[in-house]
């Protein structure tokens, strides 16, 4: 498969920014959207629907600043050379002269919450922090998908070589380097974090019940081993590593695993 779209879903710039709609721009919002919704479907098996919305949208502003912040950071950090930080420190807030690092992403989403959960806590409740989590974790896999499939039509975060019938060429990659058949992992995240979705999706109905945090620790694991096995298949992004045994994709996922069983047994041993 030979794949080659335009970058941008519109090749006219948006009044006042001078900028086009990108596929990535529009993917990343679709998933907020989407995800937003699911947050509001599953907060309503728990609350009023004025509190569930009251809630939801306020999630929903926390958690874009906080991804988008998070993701800048940590991608300035682990995969750009520093010393763009002396001779640009501005490209900090430009997104669009880097990328957006998920682990940050995931980071800046926790923090953020955190800040909501303490502001918001007499509306919750019942819900412990970790409660509030379990009710993201099905939001955040549908949402994680939707930025892998834009990643998949900005041609970036590259597979490794392959032989296989399904492989793709991407016309014009993101890094520069020569068109050859590649694993397509941006959709094997994707569909990995959509099928996470579905299986969250069927055990909802025990969302802010007993073991809260249980959910958090399962998201957790699947989905940072997961993004550990699949970074063998993935050039390497980061500009710190030279010929190092992994990949700091996965480097920066064991930590995430490693909490999300310790989260797990936290809930087993101390039932909500």
């Amino acid at each position: 498969m030979f794949w080659d779209p335009p970058r941008e879903v519109f090749p006219y710039p948006i009044p006042f920014l001078g900028r086009p709609i990108l596929w990535y721009g529009f993917f990343f919002a679709l998933g907020f959207f989407l995800g937003y919704l699911l947050f509001s479907y599953l907060l309503r098996s728990k609350f009023h629907p004025k509190t569930s919305k009251d809630i939801a949208e306020s999630s929903l502003l926390y958690a874009v600043i906080g991804v988008v912040v998070g993701a800048r950071v940590a991608d300035v950090l682990f995969y750009q050379d520093l010393s763009i930080l002396k001779t640009d420190p501005r490209s900090i807030l430009q997104p669009w002269q880097g990328g957006l690092a998920s682990h940050g992403g995931v980071a800046g989403l926790v923090i953020a919450l955190f800040l909501l959960f303490k502001k918001e806590k007499k509306k919750l409740g019942t819900l412990s922090f970790f409660g509030l989590l379990d009710f993201v974790c099905l939001p955040a896999s549908v949402i994680a998908g939707f930025i892998r499939i834009g990643n998949f039509f900005n041609q970036e975060i590259l597979g490794t070589p392959t032989t296989l019938p399904f492989g793709v060429i991407f016309g014009h990659p993101a890094d520069g380097s020569f068109p050859a058949l590649r694993h397509p992992v941006q959709l094997y995240e994707a569909v990995f974090y959509f099928c996470t979705a579905l299986v969250l999706f069927l055990g909802k109905k025990n969302l802010g019940e007993k073991n809260q945090g249980k959910t958090l620790g399962l998201f957790l694991t699947f989905i940072f081993g997961f993004r550990f096995l699949i970074e063998y298949v993935k050039t390497e992004q980061s500009a710190h590593l030279q010929n190092f045994p992994l990949t700091m994709g996965q480097i920066l996922s064991i930590p995430f695993f490693i909490i999300g069983l310790i989260i797990l047994y936290r809930a087993r041993k101390h039932p909500s």
